[in-house]
């Protein structure tokens, strides 16, 4: 896998009747990779994957492509809690011209241990060859951890395991994953506070979502540290901070897509169980943007500080 640098976990917007909002998803694709974004990773968590209909996640992974047009990669989200269902799943991704590559979460729910999550993704990989396979660590969401161990043993046992979104917030874990993983398996971090310090010590990028919101800047500041430009990475970090949290103040992506909506890029609309963030939530990120400068569509003051308590 070549792809390096900073990709956005793009959310999936709805209509206010619940569809898909696809001239806004269209236009969503065309504004990151103007804005210099790497990659593009639909049907995500953040994309709200699991409400959406198996047509659904079809339709969102096409239209990704479409409106990409080949001008960066783009990765298709496919996660199961049942091996038998991702196989099925996947299966019709080798169908779709343009698919980058894979990305699967560990099996939510089920809580396997390591034994379990190998023969999972390995039987992920199998199906979908020659495509890469993204596997996606995020135990705060699924229940398990994928340890560092298991990661070398599936980049060994699967050759188009080809890189890991690590989301388990422990900075040992990236450090353990640099030391066992083969030369050329890619580590992205899954939380964009934690990703200088992940590529300190030797991952290759960051799946984002604070992306949605400012992709050029995220961009900006992955591409600076990994070109050791460490000043600049780290001014951008200080900058972005708040939005990191802000996003995570209420379950994502309902923050992300107020925030969207607010600088007129889609609806905030969200599919049950998510619902809009309060009021009290709204108006704290109506400020937090309008410091950035986010909904003035301008850059950044010097100096302005993204904490908002």
């Amino acid at each position: 896998m070549e792809t390096t640098g900073c990709g956005t976990a793009i959310v999936t917007p709805f209509k206010a009747d619940g569809s898909i909002d696809e001239p806004a998803f269209w236009s969503l694709v065309n504004w990151q990779i103007e804005s210099g974004i790497d990659f593009i990773v639909a049907c995500g968590s953040t994309g709200e994957a699991a409400t959406l209909d198996e047509d659904e996640w079809l339709r969102v992974v096409r239209l990704a492509i479409d409106a990409a047009a080949g001008r960066v990669p783009v990765w298709a989200g496919c996660t199961h809690n049942s091996t038998r269902a991702l196989v099925r799943l996947a299966a019709h991704l080798k169908r779709v011209p343009g698919v980058a590559a894979v990305l699967s979460a560990n099996p939510y729910y089920n809580k396997p241990g390591q034994e379990g999550q190998f023969q999972h993704f390995l039987a992920l990989a199998r199906e979908v060859h020659p495509l890469p396979v993204c596997v996606y660590n995020v135990p705060s969401r699924t229940g398990a951890n994928l340890e560092p161990e298991t990661v070398a043993r599936l980049a060994a046992a699967a050759r188009n395991i080809e890189a890991i979104k690590e989301a388990s917030g422990r900075l040992a874990q990236f450090t353990e994953l640099a030391h066992v993983v083969p030369q050329g398996f890619k580590i992205f971090s899954g939380d964009d506070g934690l990703a200088l310090a992940a590529i300190e010590v030797g991952a290759h990028g960051l799946i984002s979502v604070a992306s949605n919101e400012a992709p050029a800047e995220v961009t900006r500041m992955i591409r600076a540290a990994l070109d050791s430009n460490w000043d600049e990475a780290r001014e951008l970090e200080r900058r972005f901070s708040g939005l990191f949290e802000a996003n995570f103040w209420e379950s994502n992506p309902a923050p992300v897509k107020t925030v969207l909506s607010l600088m007129g890029k889609c609806g905030d609309q969200l599919r049950l169980p998510l619902v809009p963030p309060t009021a009290a939530t709204r108006t704290r990120l109506e400020r937090l943007a309008g410091e950035l400068g986010l909904l003035k569509h301008v850059p950044i003051p010097e100096g302005v500080r993204s904490k908002v308590s």
